[in-house]
C-alpha cells in the first residue's frame, strides 16, 4: 500500500476517531453503545479510540471499568446482529442482483455454508479480535447461515477480551491514552495492507483459473 494511500486513511481515521471521542464525551455510556453498535454493523467506526477514551474516563472515577465493557460488549452483539441479518436474509437477492458480477453462486453459498458450519465458530472468535476484520465478520457468517446462537455465543466470547483490552489499557495509561491511539493505528495499517495483499493473490489466482479454463476450452 503506498504511503500516499497510509496517509489519506490516517487523516481520515484521525477525524473518525475525534468525531467518536467527542460522541463519548457528550454522551457517556449511551455515546459508547451507539458507537459500538454501528460498528458491528459493519460501518468502519474505529473502536480503539472509543474504548480507550472510556478506559481513560473509568481512570477519572466517570465509570466503572465493569459498566464500560458491559456496554461495549452488549452493542457489539447488537451490532452483529443486525449485519448477520443483512446478510442472512439478502442472500437471495445477493445472488440474483450481484451474483454475476461478484461471482456468488448458489454452489458457492453451500461452500461457505459448509465452511462456517465447520470453522465458523473460531473464525467468528478470533475475527472479534483483530481489526477491521472485526467490523464486517458478522455479514458474511449471515450470509453463510451460520446457526444463529452460536454465531452469538462465539462473537459474544470474542467481544470480551476486546472491549475489556482496549478499555484497560486507557484505564492504565490514564492521559497518555491518545499516544496509544496512534500506536493502535499501526496495528489497523498492518491488517490493512494483509487484507489488500491477500485480495490482489485470490484476483490472480482466479484470473489465471479463468485464462486456464478458457484455454483448455479453446483447445
Amino acid at each position: 500500500m503506498p504511503l500516499s494511500t497510509l496517509l489519506v486513511l490516517a487523516a481520515i481515521t484521525d477525524k473518525l476517531a475525534d468525531w467518536a471521542t467527542g460522541v463519548v464525551g457528550d454522551l457517556g455510556l449511551s455515546g459508547i453503545f451507539v458507537l459500538m453498535t454501528l460498528e458491528s454493523m459493519c460501518i468502519p467506526i474505529p473502536s480503539e479510540p472509543t474504548m480507550l477514551f472510556a478506559g481513560f474516563n473509568v481512570n477519572e472515577g466517570t465509570y466503572s471499568f465493569v459498566a464500560v465493557v458491559s456496554v461495549g460488549v452488549a452493542a457489539n452483539v447488537l451490532g452483529s446482529w443486525i449485519a448477520y441479518g443483512f446478510g442472512r436474509f439478502g442472500r437471495m437477492e445477493l445472488i440474483e442482483k450481484h451474483g454475476k458480477w461478484l461471482h456468488i453462486t448458489p454452489a458457492r453459498l453451500e461452500q461457505a455454508d459448509r465452511w462456517f458450519g465447520k470453522y465458523g465458530g473460531a473464525a467468528v472468535f478470533f475475527s472479534r479480535m483483530l481489526p477491521i476484520v472485526r467490523t464486517f465478520i458478522s455479514l458474511p457468517a449471515g450470509v453463510a447461515r451460520m446457526p444463529f446462537w452460536r454465531f452469538t455465543i462465539y462473537t459474544f466470547l470474542g467481544c470480551i477480551p476486546w472491549m475489556a483490552g482496549l478499555t484497560y489499557i486507557g484505564l492504565k495509561v490514564g492521559d497518555n491514552w491518545e499516544e496509544w491511539k496512534g500506536y493502535l493505528h499501526y496495528i489497523d495499517y498492518l491488517v490493512a495492507v494483509i487484507i489488500v495483499a491477500g485480495a490482489i493473490y485470490l484476483f490472480i489466482r482466479w484470473w489465471r483459473s479463468r485464462s486456464d479454463s478458457a484455454d483448455a476450452t479453446a483447445a
